[in-house]
């Protein structure tokens, strides 16, 4: 079988090709630069060139599992469909006053973006005269067909290219979504119409409204890119099956990821995020702590015991708008090797979160950028050598990145060019190990018995810095950092996610209401199977996992505690709430084991399990000195200031068993490894470089 894993990243797009099965399997990997203007092409182009790379003709291609940031660029943008919306009489102002909180309290010019850049112009928010009451859905006022019917004509009017509808309370009966999607549908062919329990049927309006209204929002936008980039496959004669990986780390289809659009927000780091997991793996490593630093950004994320973490619904949000979709936990922010370094209007000397992205790209690039930015600073360092940078692929000029540093930082900083080199390097490191630090210590997590796992094509340059900084046990640099998320789209299962609302304090719940929980649970199960089934997915590959958002009593937010398998008894319910307890203790530090636990929201993961990309063993060496992978020696500047006299090893010529003494650095096609004087790195047999300090 051969498989394809492409990611699209900021500045390039990475590529990892399987074919065979068993000890036959070969392994390919590929970049090419992303096209801003239309990621499909840097997509088509990639897979080609790799077919070509590994020998095999397009049509023999079975799967490609796709990581794109497109959903994430249309919010970033604000390029998103025009959406027309319609709620309950009443209720039109809900997205303008969200929770009533000021982000920044005592700051007389913050700004919000869903006032300042609202997903549904208030213009487009039409009220409907229907009412359902809590605690039973007790329809009190039905829906108002003909006010639906006039807003429909005047939203067709409108020119907008999607409808949402949002009613109160439709957690509970949603009856009247319904009927009002359906003449939406009837009296709008061809648009895009959601209803917001299609979407995340969960209590609080404002959250769920902001979710189906950025579904809306992104929606028709990833539709038309995914059609564009199945028919430009097409065309060139594959037939493969297309995954696209989704915000929570499991993959799902082209169809689906138009659909619930809101679910691939977050798809580019996720595969970084399971790319890391797979590498710890293969070292025995189960704590990880992932720094997938590329063109444009850093993602970061911690792995606690091979479990990939979920973000408190509280936190799940992008670029300012709550989004109630499942994610997993990542900080991005913006430091890249593209990452732009400048002195702002107070003087003060900063690195990103602007980036020169791929076009033009960094000064040394030679394609018309002259800020300087990070990857000028490693080269002006004497760490990226004009030959090897991405295998020689990518052409890079030196002279260039010194004058984009002289001319534009040392008159300003008052410094020489190797002192404003190793400013940038040192301020993009503070930013990310600060980072690093909110994502670890301050969520209890120790990152001393955690392994720091930099990659993406900058991220080795950082690695050793970084875990000095926030005293993590060591550096596993993966076989090909550079695309890491690309192999997370090999190594992860096919994955749906189906919510539905469930109000009942679990603890004191007697079997009649447990009952209530088991039947919700089975229409969830059956929403599960549906979808795998119109996937051609075999009932007996089907994986459930079941989940219980609960909360203390009283409390603002849930956490997700796992369900155990068949019917949930009185008996059996105290494993959800040992599972709460647990999982309580381990985000705040304590648990109240005699309080009253109160159930929300019930969901129901589908996973059809997926063999995971191998990489092949290194063979081993016969001894420990790699003089057959030396290269050359070249003078190179590290962060202590010190300068030396350095080797440069190639990877593809490290065996098993080797060990690099530092300074030295590795070099390889997609990356380039910094091992600093008093540091060593041993190559492990799974072919992870293992990077500690001496003593």
């Amino acid at each position: 079988m051969a498989k394809i894993g492409v990611d699209v990243g900021g500045t390039f797009t990475d590529l990892i090709l399987e074919i065979g099965e068993g000890a036959n399997r070969k392994v390919f990997v590929h970049k090419v630069p992303s096209t801003p203007h239309d990621q499909s092409e840097g997509v088509v182009r990639g897979v080609l060139e790799l077919c070509e790379l590994g020998g095999i003709k397009p049509a023999d291609l079975k799967l490609i599992v796709h990581g794109t940031t497109i959903a994430t660029n249309t919010v970033l943008e604000y390029s998103g469909a025009e959406v027309g919306m319609l709620t309950t009489r009443g209720f039109r102002d809900i997205l303008h006053m969200a929770r009533h909180k000021r982000p920044h309290n005592f700051s007389m010019q913050f700004d919000v973006p869903w006032q300042s850049k609202p997903l549904v112009k208030r213009r487009n928010r039409i009220p409907i005269t229907e009412r359902i009451l809590p605690p039973s859905g007790e329809i009190v006022a039905p829906l108002a067909e003909n006010e639906v019917r006039e807003a429909a004509t005047l939203l067709k009017s409108r020119g907008v290219e999607a409808v949402i509808v949002c009613f109160l309370f439709s957690f509970l009966n949603n009856a009247h979504e319904k009927r009002a999607k359906a003449i939406l549908k009837e009296m709008l062919p061809g648009l895009y119409v959601e209803a917001s329990h299609e979407v995340v049927d969960v209590i609080r309006e404002y959250e769920r409204f902001s979710t189906t209204a950025m579904n809306a929002f992104v929606g028709p936008r990833v539709g038309r890119y995914l059609k564009r980039l199945e028919s430009a496959l097409r065309a060139k004669g594959i037939g493969a099956q297309i995954r696209v990986m989704q915000s929570n780390g499991g993959v799902t289809t082209l169809e689906n990821a138009a659909e619930h659009a809101v679910t691939i927000l977050m798809s580019g780091p996720a595969g970084g995020v399971i790319g890391g997991r797979w590498c710890g793996r293969m070292s025995g490593e189960s704590n990880a702590i992932t720094v997938d630093i590329g063109g444009t950004s850093a993602d970061i994320s911690v792995i606690p015991e091979g479990r990939l973490r979920v973000m408190n619904p509280r936190d799940t949000q992008v670029n300012g708008y709550p989004v109630l979709a499942p994610m997993l936990d990542i900080d991005t922010i913006g430091a890249g090797g593209g990452s732009i370094a400048y002195m702002d209007e107070g003087g003060a000397f900063r690195v990103g979160p602007k980036s020169a992205g791929a076009d033009p790209g960094p000064a040394c690039y030679g394609r018309g950028g002259v800020e300087p930015t990070v990857t000028d600073a490693q080269v002006v360092l004497g760490r990226l050598d004009p030959e090897h940078f991405l295998g020689g692929g990518v052409k890079i000029d030196p002279a260039l990145a010194r004058k984009a540093i002289e001319t534009q930082l040392c008159p300003k900083l008052g410094v020489s060019v190797t002192e404003a080199a190793l400013g940038v390097i040192r301020v993009i490191n503070s930013n990310m190990a600060l980072s690093i630090r909110a994502n670890s210590v301050a969520k209890g997590v120790d990152p001393r018995r955690y392994a720091l796992m930099p990659f993406g094509g900058a991220g080795p340059l950082h690695g050793t810095a970084l875990a000095k900084t926030v005293s993590a046990k060591e550096v596993i640099v993966p076989p090909t950092p550079g695309i890491q998320a690309a192999i997370g789209l090999l190594a992860t299962d096919m994955q749906y996610e189906f919510t539905g609302a469930l109000l009942t304090v679990l603890t004191k719940a007697d079997q009649a209401a447990l009952d209530k929980v088991n039947a919700r649970l089975d229409e969830l199960s059956a929403q599960a199977s549906k979808a795998l089934a119109a996937d051609g997915v075999p009932a007996s590959q089907h994986r459930f996992v079941r989940i219980a958002e609960c909360r203390y009593v009283g409390q603002g937010f849930e956490l997700r505690a796992e369900m155990p398998d068949g019917r949930i008894t009185t008996e059996t319910k105290k494993a959800v709430l040992d599972n709460f307890h647990k999982e309580h203790r381990q985000v705040y530090g304590h648990a109240f084991e005699d309080q009253d636990v109160e159930l929300i929201t019930l969901r129901v993961v589908a996973r059809v399990p997926e063999e995971p990309v191998k990489w092949p063993a290194l063979s081993s060496s016969s001894g420990s000195d790699p003089k057959e992978a030396m290269l050359y020696s070249r003078r190179t500047v590290f962060d202590d200031g010190t300068t030396h006299d350095t080797p440069r090893y190639a990877r593809a010529k490290l065996k098993a068993g080797h060990v690099i003494d530092g300074p030295a650095i590795v070099v390889q096609t997609d990356s380039t490894t910094l091992i600093p004087p008093g540091w060593v790195a041993n190559i492990h047999q799974s072919g992870n470089l293992h990077v500690r300090e001496r003593g």
